[in-house]
């Protein structure tokens, strides 16, 4: 028998002849246990993105995969095919898309237009920006990353619908809503007012090209990230 402080040999004694300890009264000092630290907000907003983002259903079907992967596929040549055009194409603002980031643009205006002049100004590109933001976590919320991902191009593409706008701010050339341009219609043009208020009208064109990179990257990673849930999916499929 060993003695409980020290572990020196007792045979039997009830005092340790090493450190003196009654044997039968020693009671060992519990180990403080270390508080745990609270997780910030930034980490619950990590984990809650990670566990949702890479979430994969636990049943799924073929025909879903399927169905999904055609849209996929869809969505990817039709995002190549605008990654494919020049900054200062017309058909970029004449395109299907166009016609649907349009009312979330003019909404835009009407959200942000008690906040001050220049965010009702910026709240147009803001509006077109934060719709599909919203879907993006309204997919994650309900579990379904590739909603999520499919919410992610269309950011992608908003940026990309966003840039030649920009890129127009001095030129004025666009035609805008009501059928004018910037340079028919000077204050009319959000661009030309931003970047004129910013003392950046000059850097109109390389801040246009940002928006352009940001829109592409944000569109292919959403590609990848779509391509790689179904690839889980499909490793799921009951035969």
């Amino acid at each position: 028998m060993g003695c409980p402080r020290c572990g020196a040999e007792t045979q039997e004694q009830e005092v340790c002849p090493v450190c003196g300890v009654f044997i039968a009264r020693y009671r060992p000092r519990a180990v403080p246990l270390r508080p745990e630290r609270p997780e910030t907000r930034l980490g619950v907003a990590w984990t809650w993105l990670r566990e949702r983002a890479l979430a994969v259903e636990g049943e799924v079907t073929r025909a879903g995969v399927l169905v999904r992967a055609a849209l996929l596929l869809a969505l990817t040549l039709w995002g190549l095919w605008f990654l494919a055009q020049p900054l200062d194409d017309e058909r970029l603002g004449t395109s299907f898309l166009h016609m649907i980031h349009l009312p979330f643009h003019e909404a835009g205006h009407v959200l942000f237009a008690p906040f001050g002049d220049f965010l009702h100004t910026l709240g147009g590109t803001l509006g077109q920006l934060l719709v599909p933001l919203g879907v993006i976590g309204a997919f994650l919320q309900r579990h379904d990353p590739f909603g999520a991902a499919v919410g992610g191009w269309w950011l992608g593409h908003s940026f990309l619908d966003c840039a030649p706008y920009i890129n127009d701010a001095r030129a004025g050339r666009l035609e805008l809503l009501g059928g004018v341009t910037g340079s028919e219609m000077p204050g009319y043009h959000d661009w030309e007012v931003l970047l004129g208020r910013l003392g950046w009208l000059s850097h109109d064109h390389t801040l246009a090209r940002m928006a352009w990179g940001v829109g592409s990257l944000v569109l292919l990673a959403s590609v990848a990230w779509g391509a790689w849930i179904l690839w889980q999916q499909w490793q799921r499929v009951e035969d």
